[in-house]
Formats: structure tokens, sequence, C-alpha cells
């Protein structure tokens, strides 16, 4: 998996570089000419018709058309996604890796790792994505950089505890807060389709690809009646790692998204698979 983010993190730059490079241009329609093309002006890819007065006596009247055609490499700054996380739990709990006298998890079972509804969460926040087009604006190679943030809010007082990793039942305190918190620096690199691509914003369309993500920051967050906050920061055994596969759906105005893990996101012990959906913030 490591190749394969790399090799997404070295098209990401590729791609930046032929950005930075890339000149746009507003083109006309050579074909579509007024009448009259003594009573037109052209200025860029602007077309002035000029009409005289009429029978009347109105004043002289100017209509401004303008044509123009997708740009080559667009970038939208400060994307914003808000949603919910949760994951797909596949562990086989009746393992030994989970219940033997070394195990993950010993004693624990699907019930004790449920999230609470509603309060387990994924933002995300990107500095800049990029649209190159590849053809008539209707097909394009989308790519960005930013940070996933998940939060994974516990229904029960469960612990984490370090050197080794295990997960134990915490009975003798009562939580009010108990989550464990994965951040990710990402590289998402989806392929789109924009059915409304003269629009530069509020358009229809899709896109779908891989994101890859690393690891830099975990920890679990607890608040108890004893020892009030607390925050332990540890790997937890969780992959360094991360690919997931992606979706983004754009109606008009309102914009959806979502990502499913290929893999859990555990090294060890625990299998699931994390997902998040929710809403992006985002011009296109």
């Amino acid at each position: 998996m490591k190749q394969v983010i790399i090799l997404l993190i070295g098209i990401s730059m590729c791609l930046t570089g032929l950005a930075q490079t890339d000149s746009t241009a507003n083109t006309t329609d050579s074909t579509a000419r007024p009448e009259n093309e003594n009573d037109t002006i052209r200025v860029g890819g602007m077309i002035i018709i000029k009409k005289h007065k009429n029978n009347e006596g109105d004043n002289n009247q100017a209509k401004t058309y303008k044509r123009s055609k997708p740009s080559r490499v667009s970038t939208n700054w400060w994307i914003i996604d808000l949603g919910f996380a949760n994951y797909n739990d596949q562990t086989d709990y009746k393992s030994s890796a989970i219940q033997g006298p070394d195990g993950f998890a010993p004693g624990l079972g699907k019930d004790q790792f449920k999230l609470r509804a509603g309060k387990s969460v994924n933002v995300s926040i990107y500095p800049f994505m990029q649209k190159l087009n590849i053809y008539k604006g209707a097909i394009n190679l989308k790519y960005g950089l930013g940070i996933e943030l998940n939060n994974y809010r516990y229904n029960e007082p469960i612990l984490y505890h370090t050197s080794p990793t295990q997960v134990v039942l915490d009975l003798d305190r009562n939580y009010s807060k108990n989550k464990l918190a994965a951040d990710y620096v990402t590289l998402p690199i989806m392929l789109n389709f924009n059915f409304t691509p003269h629009r530069v914003k509020q358009g229809f369309g899709f896109s779908i690809g891989m994101s890859g993500g690393y690891l830099y920051s975990s920890r679990q967050k607890t608040i108890t009646n004893i020892d009030g906050k607390e925050k332990n920061h540890d790997d937890f055994d969780l992959h360094q790692w991360k690919l997931q596969y992606i979706a983004e759906l754009g109606l008009g105005p309102v914009k959806l998204y979502g990502s499913y893990a290929t893999e859990s996101m555990f090294a060890k012990g625990l299998d699931q698979r994390p997902y998040n959906f929710g809403l992006r913030l985002s011009n296109w």
C-alpha cells in the first residue's frame, strides 16, 4: 500500500506542476457571426452587436454575448467536508487473536464496539483541489491535498491500553465521553463527469476515485467521574497508511461525498473498515 500512496502523491505533484504552467483563455465561436459584420465589435471573447435607431426613434442599443469554453485547469480553494464516521465491523470475535490470553480485546464483542448514533463525525479540510479538463469540460481529473479528521465515539466504556495494545471494558468509572480519534494527511484523485460543463458553479455531475492517507495523529479521549478529562496519544496498532474508495455527487448547489476503506483501520486484531459520508462545501 505504501507504494500506491507514493505513486498517488507523485501523480498529484506532476499535475500540480502542469497546472502552474498551463494558461487558459476564453474563445469565441468563429462560425457563429452576426449577419452584418460591420455592426459588430469583437473584444476578446465578447461580441458586441450594435442596433440602429428604429422607426419609433429609440436610441442606439447594444447587446453583449459571451461564449467561453471550460478552462484547461481550474482551482477550487478551501473545500470542507462535514459528515458522519462509522465502520463496517467484520471482526471474528471468537478468534484467539481477540479472545486469547494476549488477545486484542478479551471478553469483548461487536456490541461493545458499537458507536453512538450521530455522534461519530468526519471533518476533512482541503486547502485546494484542482480540475484538469480532459474532454470538453465533461470529463475531468480532480485531485487535491488535505487532512481528514475522524472521531469514533463509543457507547460502552472501553479503554485502550498500550505496550502491548489491548482493549478492555472499564466498569470502575462512569464515562461521559469516550472517543477514538484518527487523523490523516490525505491525497484524493478522482475522475469527474460533468453534465453541465459550461457552468462554473452549481453544476451537475459525479466523481469517483481513490484516496491515499497517512496517519499523523491518533488518541483516545475520555471524560470520567473520577479522573475527569484524559487524552492518551498512541497509534493503538492502527494502520499507518489508509487507502479508500471515494465518490462525490454534485446536485447544483448541493455537494455530497462518501468514502469506504479497502481494509481494516487496525493493523492487527480488529477488522473494522471505516466509511464516511456527508455534505461537501465546494464551488464545484
